[in-house]
């Protein structure tokens, strides 16, 4: 990755030396299977006189014009820079490229489907990755026009940001000239191109616009894409910002297309939204998953306006960008979609990822200090996702609904098309609220870690004689922040613990005393954080914990419980409590759960808890017990309910026994039925895996299943169940293909990575410790960062969580003091296994 990083003092004394009027692109994709040819026009604005330079990634340069005159690519092309000295006034580069396709999902991702052979292409550009495709100044306050010419298959979609003009065919191929796009940040313009299936509709947006409407994925996946569905979402999106933001949809149309080996969930592309394909269901998936869809769906569409109409100046309000849309996206899901619970669900997975990454010892401020792009690469992480969100949500508890929108719809107004910072948005909220938010964006914003809540009551025993909220805050991060919470009062009623009591207050300081609640009966659950307004952790005072441990399943609300299920994960990872009592809260509760987020993520700390969390001696007694209670409570489920599913799924990733392996083999073989559990595709492969998993089967099952699915999917899950097989050389042989062979594409080594980390004997990884600190350097400096990152984190053998691997990784840490970005990757995963030796200590005691 040397040459490509650029810094924000680059990008500062470049904005303030050009000013980009306009791109024009041409693209030529029927060169050869490895590169496409890429000819750029640029038309720009500069300090005469003055240097500067415009991104490229490209295979060759064949010709680099500035106004008029040749210069030598030789001479002005180096480390993905374009030199340009002398600049005009006014002036025109033309720069002519062999650009790579990729396979890491970075720049122009090429995809060939083994079911067909058909190709399949599509961009991904954010953060810096357009240059991979034509020359561009890549950085986001430097907005333009951009009109894309593409030559490809004549039978071929072609999709970019504006409409899909009628193209000119010659033959077999053709060429489609796009309409210019209005004045836009280049990482959210894209091109997606291939026989897609297209399923089309149309809405009409608040302002009596006629806006077509697309849904694409591959042929092969077609019957599987529910586009009817995913229009009734998107129109039900469209409803909603439109009303909220004051603002009707800014883009001429809004395309949603469904792509492989998609490394995140979506892209929000200016009017030609990109979706991990895992979104297409072939086969059953969760009630999670299918509500992760709705709102993903929504968060995108939300970028439509932020970030898209309204972009940040540069990545250091990159967390306002995505924290925005997770706040957007869930509030609609909430309240415009058939997914109520949509904030019980953002509880249970999204605070549980910010809590996690904000107690990391490389958390930071949400306003983080990005000085080039490998910062910002690093920080898509839960603190710009999910702690900003959450706290977004607090902004809005602080300020008032209406007035936030208020706010938003002014904001939207006054910048459009342009960049700005955060006190832009700030400035419009304090106007339609009336609260000054400089002290309260210093506070929440400024400053990182996550504080602590506790009631301290006093009674008479029955009566509450004094009520006070006490905040802490860890030593390293000891700021204390003003809070708007709910405080919520539950009392058993006919076997439910029900909410009976509410009030909502500022809580500011380390003790905030709250007369109001004096004189009040004291009830069985007292529960800070009712409705979860606020960003911390909570700890139930002893009375209430009594109650909570003993009636967690006759909670009646949601997301009450899933806040009591979050307070109890919290105490277990940070050492309060001991781990094993952790499993058996979970295994005694998770059936009689309703929420199917709720599920997933305390089944997924469940499953961290028993291979990483209990102590190491008694660890194989409750890994064996866990993955019986699971079986037990799938047979016992409701037939084809939710629950059923996913106590099978989880119960197979935790089989151990021989009697595990029975089961497994007999569901998938059908000699094991449950009413109502069909073994497809997908549920087929992660019992084939279980059994992989306990030297049950092997190479010759993974290739006699992959031949009967030879689909993407199938070429996934076998390499994840390869990388499963439970012998020194099999993992050995995991481990070797992802670090060397780059010809397996980012899916396929993100699948691998998975199968490694995959084990019931952890001592299989000991032998690559060595091996794995010998490596990392290469693959950070060798591979893309996308590459680099799934590979260091993949393989990384926590599940040792070791005295010996803790030693290891410190001296790594103290023999490499650079790249920063590839240190933050050790240390964080350092922290997971230094958190675990504690937690084991605790379960000892």
């Amino acid at each position: 990755m040397p040459g490509e990083n650029l810094t924000r003092l680059e990008a500062q004394e470049r904005q303030r030396l050009v000013e980009v009027a306009s791109y024009d692109v041409a693209l030529d994709l029927t060169v050869s299977d490895e590169v496409f040819s890429s000819a750029t026009t640029v038309r720009f604005s500069a300090e005469p006189g003055a240097s500067t330079f415009i991104d490229l990634i490209a295979r060759r340069v064949h010709r680099v014009v500035l106004n008029g005159r040749a210069l030598d690519p030789r001479t002005v092309f180096a480390e993905s820079r374009v030199q340009l000295d002398g600049l005009r006034e006014q002036n025109v580069l033309e720069i002519l490229a062999d650009a790579e396709y990729t396979n890491t999902g970075e720049g122009l991702h090429r995809f060939v489907d083994p079911v067909d052979g058909e190709v399949y292409l599509y961009s991904q550009f954010e953060v810096p990755d357009s240059r991979r495709m034509f020359a561009v100044f890549e950085q986001p306050d430097l907005k333009a026009s951009f009109r894309f010419m593409v030559t490809a298959p004549a039978r071929w979609q072609v999709v970019s940001n504006s409409p899909t003009p009628e193209p000119v065919v010659r033959g077999d191929s053709a060429t489609w000239s796009f309409a210019p796009t209005p004045r836009i940040s280049s990482y959210i313009t894209a091109l997606v191109a291939g026989p897609y299936d297209v399923v089309r509709s149309e809405l009409t947006s608040s302002d009596g616009r006629t806006i077509p409407l697309g849904v694409f994925c591959r042929a092969s996946l077609s019957e599987y894409m529910d586009a009817d569905y995913v229009f009734e979402k998107t129109r039900q999106g469209f409803a909603y910002f439109e009303e909220h933001f004051d603002y009707p949809y800014p883009f001429e149309k809004y395309d949603q297309l469904f792509v492989p080996e998609f490394n995140a969930g979506a892209m929000e592309n200016a009017g030609a939204v990109t979706f991990t394909e895992t979104y297409v269901f072939r086969s059953k998936v969760t009630d999670a998953v299918k509500e992760r869809r709705v709102v993903t769906i929504l968060h995108e569409l939300a970028h439509m306006w932020f970030g898209d109409l309204v972009t940040m100046k540069w990545w250091d309000d990159l967390w306002l960008n995505e924290s925005f849309a997770e706040w957007a996206s869930t509030i609609a899901t909430a309240e415009a979609t058939e997914w109520h619970e949509a904030w019980t669900t953002f509880q249970a997975m999204e605070k549980t990822w910010a809590y996690r990454q904000d107690q990391l010892p490389s958390t930071h401020p949400v306003v983080a200090e990005i000085n080039d792009l490998e910062d910002v690469l690093v920080n898509f992480d839960g603190i710009t996702y999910a702690k900003g969100g959450s706290v977004l949500k607090q902004l809005v508890a602080w300020v008032g609904r209406d007035a936030f929108f208020a706010g938003v719809a002014a904001y939207f107004k006054k910048h459009e098309w342009g960049n700005t910072e955060l006190r832009d948005l700030l400035v419009e909220l304090e106007a339609t609220s009336g609260r000054e938010l400089g002290e309260w964006s210093k506070l929440w914003l400024e400053t990182a870690g996550v504080n602590t809540l506790r009631a301290e009551i006093e009674d008479d025993g029955e009566t509450i004689t004094s009520f006070a909220v006490l905040q802490s805050a860890p030593d390293d991060y000891p700021t204390i922040r003003p809070h708007r919470l709910a405080i919520g009062f539950y009392n058993l009623r006919d076997g439910k613990l029900v909410r009976e009591h509410r009030v909502e207050l500022d809580v500011d300081g380390e003790r905030t005393e709250v007369p109001q609640l004096a004189g009040s009966r004291r009830p069985d659950l007292v529960l800070l954080n009712d409705d979860d307004l606020t960003y911390a952790k909570i700890r139930l005072d002893e009375r209430s914990l009594e109650t909570a441990l003993a009636h967690l399943s006759d909670i009646d609300e949601p997301l009450a419980r899933a806040i009591v299920w979050g307070a109890v994960w919290d105490a277990t990872r940070d050492a309060e409590t001991r781990p094993s009592d952790y499993v058996r809260l979970v295994l005694q509760n998770i059936a009689a759960e309703t929420e199917s987020t709720t599920i997933r993520t305390t089944l997924n700390q469940l499953v961290t808890t028993v291979r990483l969390y209990v102590d190491p001696a008694t660890r194989q007694g409750i890994l064996e017990q866990a993955a019986t209670d699971l079986w037990r409570l799938a047979e016992q489920a409701e037939a084809g309910s939710d629950a059923q599913f996913q106590f099978v799924k989880f119960f197979s990733g935790l089989a151990s026994t021989s009697e595990h392996v029975d089961t497994l083999r007999g569901l998938r073989d059908g000699a094991i039925a449950l009413e109502g559990l069909t073994i497809d595709t997908d549920l087929g492969w992660e019992l084939l895996e279980g059994l992989v998993l306990n030297g049950a089967a092997g190479e010759a099952e993974i290739a006699k299943a992959l031949e009967a699915d030879n689909t993407a999917n199938g070429q996934q899950a076998a390499a994840r169940a390869r990388a499963t097989i439970a012998t020194a050389e099999g993992k050995l042989a995991a481990f070797e293909a992802v670090i060397n062979d780059t010809s397996l594409p980012n899916a396929i080594v993100r699948n691998a990575a998975l199968g490694f980390q995959h084990v019931n004997d952890a001592t299989l990884l000991q032998p690559l410790v060595e091996r794995y600190f010998d490596q990392i350097a290469a693959v950070w400096s060798e591979r893309s960062y996308h590459m680099a990152e799934t590979i260091i984190v993949g393989l990384y053998p926590a599940p040792l969580a070791s005295r010996e691997l803790v030693e290891a990784t410190r001296a790594w840490l103290s023999e490499n003091a650079e790249p920063p970005a590839l240190r933050r990757l050790v240390i964080e995963a350092l922290a997971g296994v230094e958190r675990a030796l504690a937690a084991q200590e605790r379960d000892r005691r």
